[in-house]
């Protein structure tokens, strides 16, 4: 599991039946549990669903090498939640 701040949005995209495609440190050791989804994440309604608190900010990477990808980091647990940039369904 995430870390706290992150821990609500992680535990409702499993009730949601998102589809996990990858839980682990995917960068460096600065990284520590990073959890992909096969969805997009709607990033203004997630802001407003759940209380991130001032330690998570948005993530976005756009570089077509290394996988694009949007969703959210904890500064300061350097855990992180993240979706795809375009695909089927979308988690609000």
């Amino acid at each position: 599991m995430v870390c706290a701040h992150l821990a609500e949005l992680e535990n409702a995209l499993i009730a949601g039946a998102a589809v996990e495609t990858y839980r682990g440190q995917p960068w460096t050791r600065n990284c520590r549990e990073w959890v992909y989804f096969d969805v997009v994440l709607d990033i203004e309604a997630l802001q407003r669903r759940f209380d991130f608190g001032p330690t998570v900010s948005v993530h976005e990477n756009l570089d077509p090498k290394f996988g694009q990808e949007r969703g959210f980091v904890c500064d300061a647990c350097h855990d992180a939640v993240l979706g795809v940039l375009d695909g089927r369904s979308v988690f609000r």
